[in-house]
């Protein structure tokens, strides 16, 4: 199993730190995020990453050159990383040579919500926070009928329960096709400005997605300034 970590973005909602450094590279506590990243990748047996750069990459490749965590990282390039992030997914498909653990870069969590996904009995899983319910930004994990029919900030009418995506998805490798095309049915119509989560729709539909439920165990995605206190003062002391 490897990690393909999608770490192109500009991260423009948070501005007043992304101007300076990309978001994975935002500092709580003394480590990057990229750095728990890896530490904690390798604390649950996962060796090898993925990495799609592009907003200011030359960072990050620094970042990765002085940090030696026990995992072997290899950079991919999104050269178009103003685009939504099914360009950076699109550009990773080439990596998907394995069982995969697909996982935005701005998320800082407990080791234990990764083992819970990695150790999952679904061959294709997603993290869902149960006690979270949809205020506005929230990208949420919609279940009907015993599997993930979506991952969507666009909640679908009928449905039986949803909660918040971590943003990791699990995808055993006899089915990374599907994810190739899924994505290839909107790259075909060149919706480069589409959020990868909403261009799986048809992989949801074709293959059985199942969920891991992680209410409770601290964690934040870091999108805005206020997500960057949240991190230090509520998830932090709580790792």
């Amino acid at each position: 199993m490897k990690a393909i970590i999608l770490a192109a973005g500009v991260g423009k909602r948070l501005w007043p730190v992304t101007q300076h450094r990309p978001k994975c590279l935002i500092d709580i506590g003394g480590q990057s995020l990229l750095h728990r990243y890896l530490v904690t990748l390798a604390s649950v047996g996962i060796r090898r990453a993925d990495i799609v750069v592009g907003y200011k990459q030359e960072m990050i490749r620094a970042g990765v050159e002085r940090d030696d965590c026990g995992v072997k990282v290899n950079f991919l390039v999104n050269e178009q990383f103003h685009r939504g992030s099914i360009s950076s997914l699109w550009i990773a498909r080439t990596a998907l040579d394995d069982d995969v653990i697909i996982m935005d870069a701005d998320v800082l969590f407990h080791r234990e919500i990764l083992r819970r996904l990695v150790e999952s009995p679904y061959e294709n899983a997603l993290l869902m926070d149960e006690t979270v319910k949809q205020t506005g930004e929230e990208c949420m994990v919609v279940v009907a009928g015993g599997r993930v029919i979506a991952l969507t900030k666009k909640v679908p009418e009928r449905y039986e329960y949803a909660g918040e995506g971590v943003g990791f998805l699990k995808v055993k490798h006899a089915d990374t096709p599907h994810v190739v095309a899924s994505l290839r049915s909107s790259v075909d119509k060149e919706a480069w400005n589409m959020e990868y989560e909403d261009a799986l729709l048809e992989y949801f539909r074709d293959v059985k997605v199942g969920h891991e439920k992680i209410g409770g165990l601290p964690w934040t995605e870091i999108d805005f300034v206020e997500d960057v206190r949240k991190a230090e003062l509520e998830v932090l002391p709580r790792l």
